[in-house]
Protein backbone atom coordinates (compact mmCIF):
# COMPACT_ATOMS: atom_id res chain seq x y z
CA UNK A 1 0.00 0.00 0.00
CA UNK A 2 1.76 3.60 -0.75
CA UNK A 3 2.44 5.44 2.09
CA UNK A 4 1.01 8.79 0.93
CA UNK A 5 -2.42 6.85 0.47
CA UNK A 6 -2.29 5.37 3.47
CA UNK A 7 -1.30 8.53 5.24
CA UNK A 8 -4.97 10.21 3.53
CA UNK A 9 -6.50 7.30 4.67
CA UNK A 10 -5.70 7.32 8.05
CA UNK A 11 -6.19 11.24 8.17
CA UNK A 12 -9.82 10.83 6.86
CA UNK A 13 -10.69 8.51 9.32
CA UNK A 14 -9.61 10.52 12.19
CA UNK A 15 -11.20 13.31 11.03
CA UNK A 16 -14.73 11.44 10.71
CA UNK A 17 -14.13 9.83 13.81
CA UNK A 18 -13.78 13.44 15.57
CA UNK A 19 -16.61 14.78 13.09
CA UNK A 20 -19.31 12.27 14.92
CA UNK A 21 -18.29 13.79 18.50
CA UNK A 22 -19.82 17.28 17.72
CA UNK A 23 -19.55 18.44 21.35
CA UNK A 24 -16.07 17.77 21.35
CA UNK A 25 -15.74 19.05 17.97
CA UNK A 26 -17.26 22.33 18.62
CA UNK A 27 -15.59 23.05 21.86
CA UNK A 28 -11.85 22.56 19.91
CA UNK A 29 -12.77 24.99 17.20
CA UNK A 30 -14.92 27.68 19.14
CA UNK A 31 -13.59 27.48 21.93
CA UNK A 32 -10.49 29.81 21.83
CA UNK A 33 -12.27 31.82 19.08
CA UNK A 34 -15.06 33.09 21.92
CA UNK A 35 -12.03 33.01 24.30
CA UNK A 36 -10.16 36.02 22.24
CA UNK A 37 -13.23 38.25 21.70
CA UNK A 38 -14.02 38.34 25.51
CA UNK A 39 -10.28 39.14 26.75
CA UNK A 40 -9.78 41.19 24.32
CA UNK A 41 -12.84 43.62 24.47
CA UNK A 42 -12.93 43.33 28.23
CA UNK A 43 -9.76 44.25 28.84
CA UNK A 44 -10.75 47.23 26.77
CA UNK A 45 -13.80 47.86 29.21
CA UNK A 46 -11.47 47.12 32.25
CA UNK A 47 -9.13 49.86 30.79
CA UNK A 48 -11.42 52.57 30.28
CA UNK A 49 -13.01 51.75 33.50
CA UNK A 50 -9.48 52.22 35.47
CA UNK A 51 -8.34 55.30 33.34
CA UNK A 52 -12.12 56.83 34.48
CA UNK A 53 -12.04 56.21 38.58
CA UNK A 54 -8.59 55.89 38.99
CA UNK A 55 -6.91 58.94 36.85
CA UNK A 56 -10.16 61.77 35.72
CA UNK A 57 -12.43 61.28 38.61
CA UNK A 58 -11.66 63.42 41.76
CA UNK A 59 -9.44 61.70 43.92
CA UNK A 60 -10.06 61.87 47.74
CA UNK A 61 -7.21 61.25 49.63
CA UNK A 62 -7.40 60.63 53.32
CA UNK A 63 -5.19 63.55 54.90
CA UNK A 64 -3.20 63.00 58.30
CA UNK A 65 -2.76 66.64 59.67
CA UNK A 66 -4.61 68.68 56.65
CA UNK A 67 -4.99 71.84 58.81
CA UNK A 68 -1.60 72.58 58.76
CA UNK A 69 -0.69 73.13 55.23
CA UNK A 70 -4.23 74.81 53.93
CA UNK A 71 -2.32 76.14 50.62
CA UNK A 72 -1.24 72.87 49.69
CA UNK A 73 -4.57 71.67 50.19
CA UNK A 74 -6.27 74.15 47.92
CA UNK A 75 -3.11 73.53 45.67
CA UNK A 76 -3.99 69.53 45.18
CA UNK A 77 -7.87 70.22 45.08
CA UNK A 78 -7.17 71.92 41.92
CA UNK A 79 -5.75 69.20 40.16
CA UNK A 80 -8.52 66.80 41.42
CA UNK A 81 -7.20 65.80 44.24
CA UNK A 82 -9.52 66.05 47.44
CA UNK A 83 -7.48 66.09 50.57
CA UNK A 84 -10.15 64.28 53.60
CA UNK A 85 -9.83 63.86 57.29
CA UNK A 86 -8.22 60.69 57.52
CA UNK A 87 -9.64 57.96 59.72
CA UNK A 88 -7.77 57.44 63.23
CA UNK A 89 -5.71 54.37 61.70
CA UNK A 90 -4.50 55.14 58.54
CA UNK A 91 -2.01 52.81 58.44
CA UNK A 92 -4.26 49.66 59.43
CA UNK A 93 -6.73 51.27 56.40
CA UNK A 94 -4.30 51.12 53.55
CA UNK A 95 -3.35 47.65 54.98
CA UNK A 96 -6.60 46.45 54.96
CA UNK A 97 -7.28 48.15 51.37
CA UNK A 98 -9.70 50.17 52.85
CA UNK A 99 -8.39 52.97 51.72
CA UNK A 100 -5.98 52.87 48.66
CA UNK A 101 -3.68 56.30 49.44
CA UNK A 102 -3.03 58.61 51.98
CA UNK A 103 -1.07 61.50 52.96
CA UNK A 104 0.68 62.55 56.26
CA UNK A 105 1.84 66.35 56.99
CA UNK A 106 4.84 67.09 59.32
CA UNK A 107 4.23 68.37 62.39
CA UNK A 108 6.61 70.67 61.22
CA UNK A 109 5.39 71.37 58.23
CA UNK A 110 4.54 75.16 59.21
CA UNK A 111 7.77 76.09 60.61
CA UNK A 112 10.16 74.95 57.92
CA UNK A 113 7.88 76.46 55.26
CA UNK A 114 8.04 79.48 57.00
CA UNK A 115 11.99 79.40 57.59
CA UNK A 116 12.29 78.21 53.74
CA UNK A 117 13.35 74.68 54.59
CA UNK A 118 11.57 71.92 52.87
CA UNK A 119 8.96 70.78 54.49
CA UNK A 120 7.86 67.32 54.97
CA UNK A 121 4.94 65.50 52.95
CA UNK A 122 4.34 61.97 53.05
CA UNK A 123 2.89 59.71 50.66
CA UNK A 124 1.35 56.75 51.94
CA UNK A 125 0.36 53.35 50.38
CA UNK A 126 0.57 49.73 50.32
CA UNK A 127 2.71 48.85 47.57
CA UNK A 128 1.72 45.17 47.08
CA UNK A 129 -2.39 46.80 45.53
CA UNK A 130 -1.50 46.61 42.76
CA UNK A 131 -3.05 49.60 41.59
CA UNK A 132 -0.98 51.88 43.98
CA UNK A 133 1.41 52.43 41.56
CA UNK A 134 -1.25 55.00 39.97
CA UNK A 135 -2.56 56.73 42.51
CA UNK A 136 1.09 57.06 43.75
CA UNK A 137 2.25 58.75 40.85
CA UNK A 138 -0.86 60.80 40.51
CA UNK A 139 -0.41 61.89 44.06
CA UNK A 140 3.78 62.95 43.72
CA UNK A 141 3.08 64.30 40.26
CA UNK A 142 0.45 66.93 41.94
CA UNK A 143 3.35 67.41 44.60
CA UNK A 144 5.88 68.21 42.24
CA UNK A 145 3.88 70.33 40.36
CA UNK A 146 3.49 72.29 43.78
CA UNK A 147 7.13 72.12 45.07
CA UNK A 148 8.45 73.35 41.81
CA UNK A 149 5.50 76.63 41.84
CA UNK A 150 6.32 77.40 44.95
CA UNK A 151 10.05 76.72 44.68
CA UNK A 152 9.89 79.52 41.63
CA UNK A 153 7.80 82.33 43.40
CA UNK A 154 10.53 81.90 46.01
CA UNK A 155 12.92 82.81 43.56
CA UNK A 156 11.49 85.24 41.82
CA UNK A 157 10.67 87.30 45.28
CA UNK A 158 14.51 87.20 46.08
CA UNK A 159 14.77 88.65 42.43
CA UNK A 160 16.12 85.28 40.87
CA UNK A 161 15.30 84.04 37.51
CA UNK A 162 13.48 81.02 38.40
CA UNK A 163 15.40 79.08 35.50
CA UNK A 164 18.50 79.63 37.45
CA UNK A 165 17.71 76.69 39.36
CA UNK A 166 16.99 74.40 36.92
CA UNK A 167 20.69 73.97 34.65
CA UNK A 168 18.64 71.07 32.82
CA UNK A 169 15.48 70.50 31.08
CA UNK A 170 14.51 67.01 31.04
CA UNK A 171 12.70 65.76 28.87
CA UNK A 172 11.48 62.61 27.11
CA UNK A 173 11.76 61.23 23.20
CA UNK A 174 9.55 57.94 22.73
CA UNK A 175 10.76 56.59 19.52
CA UNK A 176 8.42 53.63 19.85
CA UNK A 177 6.27 53.55 16.40
CA UNK A 178 2.82 53.72 16.79
CA UNK A 179 2.22 50.35 15.92
CA UNK A 180 4.49 49.43 18.63
CA UNK A 181 2.26 51.68 21.34
CA UNK A 182 -0.95 50.23 19.72
CA UNK A 183 0.37 46.35 20.42
CA UNK A 184 1.40 46.58 23.82
CA UNK A 185 -1.47 45.64 25.35
CA UNK A 186 -1.95 42.24 23.15
CA UNK A 187 1.68 41.92 23.79
CA UNK A 188 1.28 40.80 27.34
CA UNK A 189 -1.38 37.88 27.06
CA UNK A 190 -1.86 37.40 23.17
CA UNK A 191 1.89 35.46 22.81
CA UNK A 192 0.71 32.75 25.35
CA UNK A 193 -2.69 32.18 24.46
CA UNK A 194 -2.06 32.03 20.80
CA UNK A 195 0.77 29.55 21.36
CA UNK A 196 -0.60 27.19 23.69
CA UNK A 197 -3.91 27.46 21.32
CA UNK A 198 -1.37 26.10 18.56
CA UNK A 199 0.36 23.74 20.75
CA UNK A 200 -2.85 22.13 22.00
CA UNK A 201 -5.11 22.56 19.45
CA UNK A 202 -4.87 19.36 17.77
CA UNK A 203 -5.00 17.32 21.68
CA UNK A 204 -8.46 15.95 21.57
CA UNK A 205 -8.03 14.42 18.29
CA UNK A 206 -4.12 13.50 19.10
CA UNK A 207 -5.38 11.51 22.56
CA UNK A 208 -8.39 10.22 21.39
CA UNK A 209 -6.22 8.81 18.18
CA UNK A 210 -4.21 6.84 20.18
CA UNK A 211 -4.63 6.47 23.87
CA UNK A 212 -8.59 6.53 23.00
CA UNK A 213 -8.61 3.37 20.45
CA UNK A 214 -5.79 1.46 22.18
CA UNK A 215 -8.42 1.54 25.67
CA UNK A 216 -11.00 0.60 22.83
CA UNK A 217 -8.84 -2.29 21.62
CA UNK A 218 -9.66 -0.34 18.06
CA UNK A 219 -5.76 0.33 17.40
CA UNK A 220 -4.89 -3.04 16.97
CA UNK A 221 -6.49 -4.06 13.76
CA UNK A 222 -4.80 -1.14 12.31
CA UNK A 223 -1.44 -1.79 12.69
CA UNK A 224 -1.94 -5.49 11.86
CA UNK A 225 -2.61 -4.14 8.33
CA UNK A 226 0.55 -3.93 6.13
CA UNK A 227 0.49 -0.12 6.27
CA UNK A 228 3.91 1.66 6.87
CA UNK A 229 4.13 3.03 10.50
CA UNK A 230 5.47 6.23 10.28
CA UNK A 231 2.01 6.35 7.15
CA UNK A 232 0.16 6.25 9.85
CA UNK A 233 1.63 7.98 12.22
CA UNK A 234 1.57 11.25 9.34
CA UNK A 235 -2.16 10.36 8.72
CA UNK A 236 -3.28 11.01 12.73
CA UNK A 237 -0.47 13.88 13.38
CA UNK A 238 -1.92 15.18 9.67
CA UNK A 239 -5.71 14.92 11.42
CA UNK A 240 -4.70 17.10 14.39
CA UNK A 241 -2.68 19.50 12.30
CA UNK A 242 -6.04 20.45 10.25
CA UNK A 243 -8.11 20.40 13.56
CA UNK A 244 -5.15 22.72 15.18
CA UNK A 245 -5.27 24.90 11.90
CA UNK A 246 -8.66 25.44 11.58
CA UNK A 247 -9.09 26.34 15.01
CA UNK A 248 -5.80 28.64 14.69
CA UNK A 249 -7.38 30.28 11.32
CA UNK A 250 -10.65 31.06 13.51
CA UNK A 251 -8.90 32.26 16.98
CA UNK A 252 -7.07 35.12 14.65
CA UNK A 253 -10.22 35.98 12.65
CA UNK A 254 -11.88 36.20 15.96
CA UNK A 255 -8.98 38.75 17.46
CA UNK A 256 -9.58 40.88 13.95
CA UNK A 257 -13.09 41.12 14.62
CA UNK A 258 -12.96 41.89 17.98
CA UNK A 259 -10.11 44.36 17.89
CA UNK A 260 -12.72 46.04 15.37
CA UNK A 261 -15.60 46.52 17.07
CA UNK A 262 -13.96 47.07 20.30
CA UNK A 263 -13.67 50.76 21.40
CA UNK A 264 -10.75 52.82 23.23
CA UNK A 265 -7.33 51.35 23.11
CA UNK A 266 -8.45 47.65 21.48
CA UNK A 267 -9.54 49.51 18.27
CA UNK A 268 -6.35 50.44 17.49
CA UNK A 269 -4.51 47.40 17.21
CA UNK A 270 -2.76 46.53 14.39
CA UNK A 271 -4.49 43.59 13.00
CA UNK A 272 -4.38 43.62 9.41
CA UNK A 273 -4.82 40.36 7.31
CA UNK A 274 -0.62 40.51 6.68
CA UNK A 275 -0.47 40.78 10.50
CA UNK A 276 -2.61 37.49 10.56
CA UNK A 277 -0.70 35.75 7.69
CA UNK A 278 2.36 36.66 9.77
CA UNK A 279 1.41 34.80 13.20
CA UNK A 280 -0.15 31.95 11.33
CA UNK A 281 2.85 31.13 9.39
CA UNK A 282 4.91 31.49 13.09
CA UNK A 283 2.35 29.64 14.46
CA UNK A 284 2.51 26.56 12.19
CA UNK A 285 5.71 24.87 13.72
CA UNK A 286 4.20 24.91 16.95
CA UNK A 287 1.57 23.36 15.41
CA UNK A 288 3.75 20.16 14.25
CA UNK A 289 5.73 19.97 17.55
CA UNK A 290 2.86 19.97 19.87
CA UNK A 291 0.77 17.18 17.66
CA UNK A 292 3.69 15.32 17.24
CA UNK A 293 4.54 15.60 21.14
CA UNK A 294 1.12 14.74 22.41
CA UNK A 295 1.07 11.53 19.82
CA UNK A 296 4.66 10.43 20.99
CA UNK A 297 2.95 10.65 24.66
CA UNK A 298 -0.37 9.17 24.07
CA UNK A 299 1.67 6.14 22.35
CA UNK A 300 3.00 5.52 25.71
CA UNK A 301 -0.03 6.01 27.28
CA UNK A 302 -2.18 2.78 28.33
CA UNK A 303 -5.25 4.57 28.52
CA UNK A 304 -7.21 7.51 27.69
CA UNK A 305 -6.84 8.96 30.96
CA UNK A 306 -3.20 8.33 31.61
CA UNK A 307 -3.07 10.31 28.15
CA UNK A 308 -4.91 13.22 29.12
CA UNK A 309 -2.86 13.27 32.71
CA UNK A 310 -0.33 14.92 30.65
CA UNK A 311 -2.27 18.48 29.85
CA UNK A 312 -1.58 19.69 33.31
CA UNK A 313 2.26 19.67 32.68
CA UNK A 314 2.16 20.64 28.86
CA UNK A 315 0.00 23.84 29.36
CA UNK A 316 2.60 25.26 31.75
CA UNK A 317 5.29 24.98 28.98
CA UNK A 318 4.31 28.20 27.25
CA UNK A 319 4.09 29.95 30.12
CA UNK A 320 7.81 29.82 31.01
CA UNK A 321 9.20 32.37 28.54
CA UNK A 322 6.58 34.95 29.73
CA UNK A 323 7.41 34.15 33.14
CA UNK A 324 11.37 34.39 32.29
CA UNK A 325 10.66 37.51 30.26
CA UNK A 326 9.15 39.36 33.35
CA UNK A 327 11.50 38.30 36.07
CA UNK A 328 14.60 38.84 33.66
CA UNK A 329 14.09 40.66 30.74
CA UNK A 330 16.63 40.48 27.92
CA UNK A 331 17.27 41.98 24.66
CA UNK A 332 16.57 40.02 21.54
CA UNK A 333 19.48 37.91 20.06
CA UNK A 334 19.55 35.54 17.57
CA UNK A 335 19.52 32.57 19.63
CA UNK A 336 16.25 33.17 21.31
CA UNK A 337 14.60 32.05 18.13
CA UNK A 338 15.73 28.68 18.64
CA UNK A 339 14.07 27.93 22.03
CA UNK A 340 10.94 26.53 21.74
CA UNK A 341 8.13 28.92 23.08
CA UNK A 342 10.61 31.54 23.38
CA UNK A 343 10.75 31.91 19.84
CA UNK A 344 7.50 31.78 19.24
CA UNK A 345 6.92 34.36 21.85
CA UNK A 346 9.20 37.29 20.08
CA UNK A 347 8.62 36.36 16.71
CA UNK A 348 4.86 37.04 17.81
CA UNK A 349 5.67 40.00 19.85
CA UNK A 350 7.86 41.69 16.56
CA UNK A 351 4.46 40.69 14.55
CA UNK A 352 2.53 42.50 17.14
CA UNK A 353 5.04 45.65 17.36
CA UNK A 354 5.07 45.98 13.68
CA UNK A 355 8.96 45.15 13.43
CA UNK A 356 10.35 43.77 10.86
CA UNK A 357 12.07 40.27 10.75
CA UNK A 358 14.80 39.04 8.94
CA UNK A 359 15.68 36.45 6.64
CA UNK A 360 18.24 35.23 9.36
CA UNK A 361 16.00 34.74 12.10
CA UNK A 362 13.47 33.20 9.81
CA UNK A 363 16.27 30.73 8.57
CA UNK A 364 17.13 29.86 12.78
CA UNK A 365 13.34 29.54 13.87
CA UNK A 366 12.07 27.60 11.26
CA UNK A 367 15.06 25.06 10.77
CA UNK A 368 15.26 24.78 14.69
CA UNK A 369 11.41 24.38 14.85
CA UNK A 370 10.76 22.45 12.30
CA UNK A 371 13.87 20.09 13.09
CA UNK A 372 12.36 19.49 16.39
CA UNK A 373 8.91 18.27 14.63
CA UNK A 374 10.98 15.82 13.17
CA UNK A 375 12.68 14.54 15.88
CA UNK A 376 9.27 14.29 17.55
CA UNK A 377 7.56 12.64 14.72
CA UNK A 378 10.72 9.81 14.40
CA UNK A 379 10.35 9.36 18.32
CA UNK A 380 6.43 8.74 17.44
CA UNK A 381 6.79 5.88 14.38
CA UNK A 382 9.35 4.73 16.95
CA UNK A 383 6.61 4.04 19.33
CA UNK A 384 4.30 2.83 17.27
CA UNK A 385 6.35 0.36 15.74
CA UNK A 386 6.75 -1.18 19.27
CA UNK A 387 3.70 -4.29 19.17
CA UNK A 388 2.99 -3.91 22.85
CA UNK A 389 0.94 -0.42 21.04
CA UNK A 390 -1.56 -2.75 20.34
CA UNK A 391 -1.79 -4.14 24.10
CA UNK A 392 -4.50 -2.05 26.29
CA UNK A 393 -3.00 -3.32 29.56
Amino acid sequence: MNALTTMWTVMLKELRDIGRDRRTLALTLFLSPLLFPVLILGMGTLTEKRMRTQIEKTLEVPTIGIERAPNLVAFLATQGIEAVEAPPDLEAALRDQRQDIGLRISDSFAQDWHAGRPALVEVMLDSTQRDSNILERRVRGALAAYSGQVGALRLLVRGVDSAVAQPVNVGTLDVATPEAQRGAMLSMILPYFLIITAFLGGAALVLDATAGERERQSLEPLLATPAPRGAIVSGKIAAACLLGLGTLLLSLLAIKLSAQFATSMARTLDVSLLSIAKMLFVLLPMLLIGTSLLTFLAAAAKSLKEAQSHMTWLMLLPMIPTIMLMVNPVKTQLWQFSVPFLAQNQLLLKVIRGEPISPQVWAVYLGCSLGLALLLWLAAVVRYRQEKLAIST
